[in-house]
């Protein structure tokens, strides 16, 4: 998929957590961690950018999902608690999640193109695709934003009514 497909699809997978946060009495927080969901859905496709990365290659994993949720964690205890505690505040956990979240929403949206994904690598070359439509179809890619958008605004007119 491309850019606003995936930020589709990381909207619709992060808006069952913002929520779970906002209704927790944390509503800051569930809107910065839409936020950081969003900014990282694109980031498994730098390996565009980069030499010697295939694309859909190792950023294309759910190692490397695991990976960037590890270094959002690590980022969050180091800069935004006073303690440093890994496992007094939930922050830290929220964080991990929400970095392991957004790269696995960007497999998520390249598993429907028929490029596929191989997300186990290097410990299983199998390749899974649903092959519904390619990457550049606007249509598909507009659609996924719109879905995510809508189910965004319906999380957040809920919280907001119940709160």
């Amino acid at each position: 998929m491309y850019q606003l497909g995936h930020v589709g699809v990381a909207l619709l997978a992060y808006a069952p957590l913002g929520m779970a946060v906002a209704f927790a009495g944390s509503e800051t927080l569930a809107v910065v961690g839409g936020l950081v969901c969003v900014s990282l859905s694109t980031l498994p496709d730098c390996d565009h950018d980069l030499p010697l990365l295939e694309h859909r290659g190792l950023t294309h994993t759910v190692g490397f999902a695991v990976l960037v949720g590890a270094v959002l964690a690590v980022a969050a205890a180091v800069f935004v608690l006073d303690s440093g505690s890994f496992t007094t505040d939930p922050i830290v956990p929220f964080a991990f999640v929400v970095g392991t979240l957004s790269i696995l929403s960007h497999l998520l949206a390249d598993a429907i193109t028929p490029m596929g994904i191989r997300p186990f690598r290097p410990l299983s070359s199998y390749h899974y695709t649903a092959d519904l439509t390619p990457a550049a179809n606007p249509i598909a890619n507009y659609a996924l934003l719109a879905v995510g958008v809508c189910v965004t605004g319906v999380w957040v007119g809920l919280v907001t009514a119940l709160s």
